[in-house]
């Protein structure tokens, strides 16, 4: 069912725009675990959203002021890492939800979101999101889970840090993605970062990143066109990841 009536936040960044669009209902995190009944309400309550390419969805460190459904696009959820730097936490697509980590007695975002290219959004108010989570058992339970992955996924990745050498983590940077993204038709990993963004996915600064990648392309494991990343090897790559 297509919501004709669109709804517009206050000018939270100037990049934003609404879309021409509004979302398919079945598709996000929050109609497909939601009670059949609150449909409705769903459609009554949310405002689709266009980002453009580099816009912030929203910052570390802001009030909470509602959650964000990811119907088309990606995102990439981040933070700050020390002094000028950012750590890239994990990568948002379609049917994902953005802003639950800011539900805590604070109320504030822990993380920022960008978006890597044009997004879609589905957004709705904090209180209304907290009013479904009441009553939508289902909606709360998967909420949970995704509490409970990231956690699990934050863990790994922390022990990766301290554990893997940068060849391990680039392997797994690699390989995290094409898990995530698959290959598009040309076989090439289906999402296009920049070498910054790699960098700050794996954990690392972008001149180790580039030499690492060098090493893997002069091995054969991987083969580079601008943006596009082939990987060559698969299992070769999985074998750099084990630790001893």
């Amino acid at each position: 069912m297509l919501h004709k009536q669109y709804l517009y936040l206050p000018a939270l960044n100037l990049q934003m725009s609404a879309p021409k669009n509004s979302c398919d209902l079945s598709l996000c995190f929050l109609c497909s675990n939601s009670l059949p009944g609150w449909q409705a309400l769903i459609s009554a309550n949310r405002k689709n959203l266009r980002f453009k390419k580099g816009a912030t969805l929203f910052e570390e460190g802001e009030p909470v002021s509602g959650m964000h459904f990811v119907y088309s696009g990606i995102v990439k959820v981040h933070r700050q890492w020390g002094n000028q730097k950012q750590l890239i936490l994990r990568f948002a697509k379609a049917g994902d939800i953005l802003g639950y980590r800011g539900l805590s007695n604070e109320k504030k975002y822990t993380v920022s979101a960008t978006a890597i290219e044009p997004v879609t959004v589905c957004y709705v108010e904090l209180s209304f999101f907290e009013s479904m989570l009441q009553i939508n058992h289902p909606l709360t339970y998967q909420l949970m889970q995704c509490y409970a992955n990231e956690l699990q996924y934050a863990e790994k990745k922390m022990s990766n840090l301290v554990h893997m050498n940068v060849r391990a983590r680039v392997a797994e940077t690699l390989l995290a993605l094409l898990s995530q993204f698959g290959k598009s038709r040309d076989g090439s990993i289906d999402i296009q970062l920049s070498r910054q963004d790699i960098a700050a996915f794996t954990g690392t600064t972008y001149e180790t990143l580039f030499r690492t990648m060098q090493e893997f392309i002069q091995g054969k494991l991987i083969r580079v066109s601008g943006k596009k990343i082939f990987l060559l090897k698969e299992k070769k790559l999985a074998e750099l990841t084990l630790i001893p």
